[in-house]
């Protein structure tokens, strides 16, 4: 079961109120690799680079089962960088740098072994580009897209084209609003369901995440930390951990139902907490199956319930 994961692979310097980054390897393709890789080993990876990004990550990607023939590296370029600084309350944040670099002008090439894979993560970018990588798989079973509200400032027509070819949608509670118009989540996912796709998952951060399909709906909390230090790539990579997880399931069993889209919800929810506990990708790149397992044990007994019983004795 293959896995083909589209995004930036890239550089970003944050600025929290617990310190500063310095300059550490981030981008949305980075986040999503990592996490995908904990579940399946077969992934096919679309991105550019420049000549200043470091081996020693691709290799970490590599070791991992990562093709990295859709990777293209420009010589004499430098790599797209982000950097940001973080409000007190670590969910505001002010963009201070935004450099495409190699990212301006690129056309994106979908290795021969990854035009056939089963499931496709397309992480934030500019919808043509979206589009274009699509376009390069025959017929994946599954196709998550996630985007922000800067394309439907700028790219809707776009935007609504690859939303229309997908079948999970993942979006911030904001980004929903912003799309549909609408305030209330539940209309907003059904205003979404109407532009194509079948299941959609809103994002709330630090209060969880809700997926709607066909009427039926699913909330997971996220995993409450003792302290944040770093949120940058969360929601990469719960979205990493969810398109993972389910191809670890369509592996096994040939299919992939809704119990499995649920259980996908909490794994993205779990992976995303590793990320926030450092800088960049290092928490994430250093996790073992042994801590994954831990804390979704921990995971389980914070959500569990007994039967109760109701009326009056």
């Amino acid at each position: 079961m293959a896995v083909l994961t589209l995004g930036t692979v890239a550089f970003d310097t944050i600025e929290t109120p617990f310190g500063n980054s310095g300059k550490v390897v981030g981008g949305a393709a980075s986040y999503i690799a990592l996490a995908v890789s904990h579940f399946v080993r077969k992934q096919h990876l679309v991105s550019v680079i420049g000549e200043d990004f470091p081996q020693e990550f691709l290799s970490e990607l590599s070791g991992r089962g990562a093709c990295l023939n859709g990777l293209t590296r420009v010589e004499g370029g430098e790599s797209f960088h982000w950097a940001g600084k973080y409000h007190d309350d670590m969910v505001g944040r002010d963009t201070l740098a935004t450099d495409l670099n190699v990212l301006i002008g690129w056309e994106p090439k979908v290795c021969k072994s990854g035009n056939n894979a089963d499931f496709v993560m397309l992480g934030n970018l500019d919808p043509a580009v979206q589009l274009a990588v699509l376009d390069q798989v025959a017929s994946p079973k599954l196709v998550v897209l996630d985007t922000m509200n800067f394309w439907m400032d700028v790219a809707m027509d776009n935007l609504k084209k690859i939303i229309a070819r997908v079948d999970v949608l993942t979006v911030n509670d904001e980004e929903a609003r912003q799309l549909t118009g609408e305030h209330f989540l539940p209309k907003a996912a059904r205003a979404i369901h109407a532009m194509g796709p079948k299941t959609v998952v809103i994002k709330k951060g630090e209060h969880g995440a809700l997926m709607f399909q066909e009427g039926k709906v699913f909330f997971a909390p996220a995993f409450p930390l003792e302290q944040v230090i770093d949120p940058t790539g969360a929601g990469d990579t719960f979205a990493g951990g969810f398109v993972g997880y389910l191809a670890a399931c369509q592996e096994r069993s040939g299919e992939v139902t809704w119990e499995d889209m649920k259980q996908a919800v909490t794994v993205g929810s779990v992976m995303a907490s590793f990320t926030c506990e450092a800088f960049g990708t290092q928490s994430l790149a250093a996790l073992t199956q042994e801590q994954g397992e831990a804390r979704w044990n921990e995971y389980k007994a914070l959500t569990a319930c007994g039967p109760i019983a109701w009326g009056q004795s």
